[in-house]
């Protein structure tokens, strides 16, 4: 039997036609209910959006192609300076802005039109093409989420579309930390007294690397046996070292022939401010010199805070040492030894 071929179209391209005007009446019908968002509550939204359907059911719908200004960009910059007052570093920032902008790229849809399915499409597709880890996927739809959730917060959207796609499931990854040996081994091969700084400063206080390296002669108390650094966000808290580290501090800074006021320099002239990679690439050379595995400044900072939870340290107390917003950073740094289980077992159970 042949097919009726209404209004002259072909049955594919009429289908076609039908699916495009379906999808343009429900982002139309998004549009309204969002833009009533602030002045309607919820079964009032849901009410409104019914009368919606049953209306323009007996409407043909075509779409005004004519774009608006940049209202995406308009919406990233919008998340990117309420994350800004809210203390987020510059660099964060930048990550989350190139993350956001590459979704926006790869989907070519307004941010409220935007669904579940569009995001889990991105977010496989994404690892698919780049063979990432589960833990980059993971950060993408953490950094998606906090940005639709703000969208939502501000009712620039009904309901965000990464409400529903979970947490991404990564396992336990126990990285490692220094040995006593390997500590010790570090600082009796240390040629330089400056490098026997760097080391006692990062075992001794679990501060970032990021955070040492700004650090000025000024800013360490000598009596006190403490430093105040600025963390993520520009965050200030208090850092603690211990008497050996002190002395060895004293040692470099009375040595020093240059006047940078900068805590750490460069071992020639000019004596420039130590940065970042400076330290890095040192440490990485005592680890290949010294055949000990994967030698990085973070190591330092996990190694502190494992110890100082096996010695019984409340949690509490190490997160505001460390400078972390949220407890679960803190939990996630510190690993529980295995010989200490076994002896809690003993005390506590038999």
């Amino acid at each position: 039997m042949a097919e009726v071929n209404i209004g002259g179209l072909p049955p594919h391209s009429r289908s076609l036609r039908i699916k495009g005007e379906l999808t343009v009446k429900q982002d139309l019908i998004k549009d309204v209910v969002q833009g009533m968002l602030p002045y309607l509550n919820n079964a009032q939204c849901e009410r409104l959006k019914e009368v919606l359907q049953y209306t323009l059911a007996k409407y043909e719908v075509t779409e005004n192609k004519r774009q608006e200004n940049n209202s995406e960009q308009n919406y990233v910059e919008l998340f990117l300076s309420a994350k800004r007052i809210e203390g987020c570093s510059e660099k964060s920032l930048k990550y989350y802005k190139a993350t956001i902008e590459a979704m926006l790229c790869e989907l070519k849809k307004d941010v409220k039109h935007i669904v579940t399915d569009d995001i889990r499409g991105y977010l496989t597709e994404y690892q698919e093409k780049k063979k990432s880890s589960k833990v980059t996927i993971d950060n993408i739809r953490r950094i998606l989420s906090s940005f639709f959730s703000w969208l939502e917060d501000e009712d620039y959207i009904l309901k965000s579309p990464v409400r529903r796609i979970h947490r991404v499931k990564t396992g336990t990854n126990i990285k490692e930390t220094y040995s006593d040996e390997a500590l010790e081994l570090m600082r009796d091969n240390c040629s330089e007294l400056r490098d026997l700084a760097i080391i006692d400063m990062l075992a001794s206080t679990g501060m970032r690397v990021g955070e040492m390296v700004l650090l000025n002669r000024n800013d360490i108390d000598f009596n006190e046996r403490e430093c105040i650094v600025f963390g993520k966000g520009s965050k200030e808290r208090v850092v603690y070292f211990d008497a050996r580290t002190k002395i060895h501090l004293q040692n470099y800074l009375e040595n020093r022939t240059d006047d940078n006021p900068a805590l750490f320099v460069s071992l020639k002239a000019p004596h420039e401010r130590l940065k970042i990679g400076g330290v890095e690439v040192r440490l990485r050379e005592f680890g290949r010199q010294l055949g000990i595995n994967k030698v990085h400044p973070h190591k330092f900072r996990r190694t502190l805070a494992t110890m100082a939870i096996d010695k019984g340290m409340p949690i509490e107390q190490l997160q505001q040492l460390l400078g972390h917003r949220k407890i679960d950073t803190t939990l996630q740094y510190a690993m529980v030894k295995q010989s200490n289980v076994k002896i809690a077992h003993r005390k506590y159970i038999g």
